[in-house]
């Protein structure tokens, strides 16, 4: 849990400096549709829900005012994260997503040590230069295990066919069927999507990758990160 909680500091350090140098009004390159203010507000509405999960209590977090009020609003949010994910890992907790239950504070913590480090490439999208920022293999690969594990069958439904993940040393097989949540499972891929652990990670979230993907690219539609 302690180390799920630094690297949730940790990358939203990195955020926080990103964002500062871009200001406000700046383009977010990853998300088009998105300003730093609007990746700001995204943020501080996932740790709201977190933090309601988490206490069992009700979050509908406003629209900031303006960017100052926007970084408070974040600010405290990721204070209250903090505190909130003080209990032990294995805590259960309120499930965020619709279809799932037996979620616990370690469950949650986890997702949002990887929310927010693909929030964090995001923000550094909006700078001038952004940075060619590698994560720890070890995390990229964790990432990659709770995307397909974790948060794709708690949040999607659908597909049709089979879909391999490779990382070198680690390979993941997930089945599709129509009306279901996907599921670890065997099969003849239909897609196979392979590469260094952080590459993947990257090209499972829709960011910029050099992850090689051959096969029928539409079963991964399904799968296309929120």
């Amino acid at each position: 849990m302690r180390q799920l909680i630094e690297a949730i500091d940790i990358h939203a350090d990195r955020v926080k400096a990103a964002v500062l140098t871009a200001g406000p009004a700046a383009r977010v390159r990853n998300c088009p549709q998105w300003t730093v203010l609007d990746l700001v507000t995204h943020l501080t509405a996932v740790l709201s829900y977190t933090v309601a999960a988490i206490t069992d209590r009700r979050a509908d977090p406003p629209r900031p005012e303006d960017w100052a009020d926007a970084l408070g609003r974040w600010d405290g949010q990721r204070l209250a994260v903090r505190e909130a994910l003080r209990r032990p890992a294995d805590s259960p907790v309120r499930s965020p997503f619709p279809r799932s239950a037996g979620v616990t504070a370690g469950d949650l913590a986890r997702r949002l040590a990887h929310e927010t480090a693909i929030h964090r490439l995001d923000a550094e999208s909006a700078l001038p230069k952004p940075p060619d920022t590698r994560y720890a293999e070890a995390f990229a690969a964790d990432g990659v295990d709770e995307y397909l594990t974790f948060l794709a069958p708690r949040r999607t439904c659908g597909g049709d066919g089979v879909v391999r993940v490779e990382t070198g040393d680690r390979t993941w097989t997930l089945v599709l069927r129509p009306d279901q949540a996907p599921a670890l499972g065997e099969g003849a891929p239909g897609v196979t999507v392979s590469g260094s652990p952080n590459d993947v990670y990257r090209a499972l979230w829709g960011r910029p990758h050099t992850a090689r993907i051959v096969g029928d690219v539409a079963l991964l539609e399904p799968l296309a990160a929120p």
